[in-house]
């Protein structure tokens, strides 16, 4: 299948808007925005009139993000009845990686903002998980309904795996020691494979950072600190395990066609799934006052900084000065 879905791409263009927002909110009136709530704290008519706040928000998001995908996406293609399909062998699993990037991180931003509201850590993390969740099964809800598409259950496999990651740790260790990140790194591609790509992912550098799985590298950043106890390591300092693929000029092969008629192979480019290890940065242990600039940082963590890194490609170990 040639047709890029529109769960990874949007969802997380959705999901990047509002975590910009999100982190304003939570920290506009208390002064901790990571999590530090009492889970013993007793309910005020603060809290309650903050849940009030919170809940129709999130209920707001979600039904707007319904409406406006189904008509500035789904309405362009035909329906069908309610079905699934397999897409797990596509993309080399780009896709799925991006899922889970995407619900785990708005399941942080989610739970910050019921941490605002309720001042209970472990209902805020809960809770945070299941809207993550629910924001992405916008997604697959209709895509079941698309006939170009259908409901992906590797995609909710997928959700559930971003959401628990945040959820787990939440509720096991209280903070974050892992985190889910992600880089792009434009390639220079020409001519043919040019066309091909902005064909499949956009001519703009802002569609390609949503949609172009050979630019996409996504990151498990984990603290050394935190997992060691290492008193000497810095506590900002990060380990990060990337994932990454190059060579992909279609779901599932390199063969297409153009204008229809003219079948272009390309097999001879191979399709690679890369490795790679580098440093990173954990934005939340740096010492700030300000509650906007630590909302900014919060923002920022989805992020993996450009660093030193060694990659793997099946084939040869690679050094580079700088990956991004």
């Amino acid at each position: 299948m040639n047709l890029l879905k529109p769960g990874t791409n949007i969802s997380t263009f959705l999901f990047t808007i509002l975590l910009a927002t999100l982190p304003l909110l939570t920290t506009a009136t208390v002064a901790p925005p990571f999590f530090a709530g009492d889970s013993s704290a007793p309910i005020t008519e603060t809290n309650k009139r903050r849940a009030l706040i919170a809940g129709s928000a999130s209920v707001i998001a979600w039904t707007g993000t319904f409406v406006a995908l189904n008509k500035a996406w789904y309405a362009d293609y035909p329906r069908r009845s309610f079905h699934s399909f397999n897409d797990l062998p596509e993309w080399n699993q780009m896709d799925k990686a991006g899922h889970v990037w995407s619900t785990y991180n708005l399941s942080r931003a989610s739970a910050a903002m019921w941490n605002w509201a309720t001042g209970n850590r472990r209902k805020a993390a809960i809770i945070g998980g299941l809207s993550g969740i629910a924001f992405e099964s916008i997604i697959e809800i209709q895509d079941g309904f698309s006939k170009e598409w259908g409901f992906s259950w590797s995609d909710m496999a997928a959700n559930v795996i971003g959401a628990s990651l945040f959820v787990g740790q939440e509720l096991t260790w209280q903070e974050q020691k892992i985190m889910i990140k992600m880089s792009f790194n434009p390639g220079n591609e020409d001519g043919q494979l040019k066309r091909r790509k902005e064909s499949l992912f956009g001519k703009s550098l802002a569609e390609q950072i949503l949609k172009d799985y050979n630019a996409q590298t996504y990151w498990l950043s984990a603290n050394i600190r935190s997992l060691t106890h290492i008193d000497w390591v810095p506590s900002w300092l990060n380990l990060s395990l990337g994932y990454g693929s190059e060579g992909l000029y279609g779901g599932r092969s390199n063969i297409w066609s153009e204008e229809g008629t003219v079948i272009i192979d390309r097999s001879d480019i191979r399709r690679t799934r890369n490795w790679y290890l580098s440093p990173d940065i954990d934005f939340t242990k740096l010492r700030v006052n300000s509650k906007l600039l630590r909302s900014v940082l919060l923002v920022l963590n989805t992020i993996k900084i450009p660093a030193p890194a060694i990659g793997y490609d099946g084939k040869k170990i690679t050094g580079k000065w700088i990956f991004f």
